[in-house]
């Protein structure tokens, strides 16, 4: 399949290209538009059940796959805006916030069961996706994306609602950004420690963030006494 992403950086939105017999899977609700000789078909990773209880969890995991017979086009857009980046696999793993992962083609598996992904994001509200294979990968951020390479015992420390996806080569370990004090008053939760070599993908805009902004101005309805 080909991929043109426009309106980046802030408002992205990717259009694919189905060749005859061509297939791309796409998170559930994330198709803008399609054109052409395009059919879906809903299903989920790894099971019925296993797609049930993330969607009770409060997290779908139901997939919608549009293949085409004779060609045709799927638009597709995130939730938020930001940007969005298509990454080749060729073979490598490559660890993915589940709530970056928008499309890819459907020789790449994608795995939110693997072991480290409980240890990763153990109190910080977030899952893991595994995204192995080969073809294209398609990554959307709530803001801008920033991309860097590490070197060898090169270490990056970024802030847990700013994590978008990073290699498997890279090691991380997650823990309070300062003290106690620090995170109760300094508005700092937990970080993630990045070592290299590896590549690393941060968000400029932090979802958890703009939740709790909204919170503190959402009006409070009292009970009558």
């Amino acid at each position: 399949m080909q991929v043109e992403i426009t309106g980046r950086p802030a408002f992205a939105y990717a259009e694919v290209t189905l060749p005859p017999g061509g297939a791309v899977r796409l998170e559930s609700g994330a198709m803008a538009m399609t054109r052409g000789d395009v059919e879906i078909a809903t299903s989920t990773q790894g099971g019925f059940m296993r797609g049930l209880r993330r969607t009770l969890g409060g997290e779908s995991f139901f997939v919608n796959d549009f293949t085409s017979r004779t060609g045709g086009i799927v638009g597709l857009a995130p939730v938020l805006a930001g940007d969005m980046v298509d990454i080749d696999l060729t073979g490598q793993d490559l660890m993915v916030q589940s709530g970056s992962w928008i499309a890819s083609d459907t020789t790449v598996d994608v795995d939110s069961k693997w072991g480290g992904a409980k240890g990763f994001f153990s109190g910080a509200g977030l899952v893991l996706l595994r995204c192995s294979g080969t073809g294209h990968l398609l990554v959307s951020a709530y803001g801008g994306l920033r991309d860097m390479v590490l070197g060898a015992g090169e270490q990056v420390t970024i802030d847990s609602g700013h994590i978008v996806a990073f290699d498997s080569s890279v090691q991380y370990r997650v823990r309070k950004a300062g003290s106690w004090k620090t995170t109760l008053l300094g508005g700092e939760g937990l970080v993630a420690d990045f070592v290299g070599p590896g590549r690393v993908w941060l968000q400029t805009r932090s979802t958890s963030d703009l939740i709790m902004w909204l919170d503190a101005r959402l009006p409070r309805h009292t009970q009558p006494s």
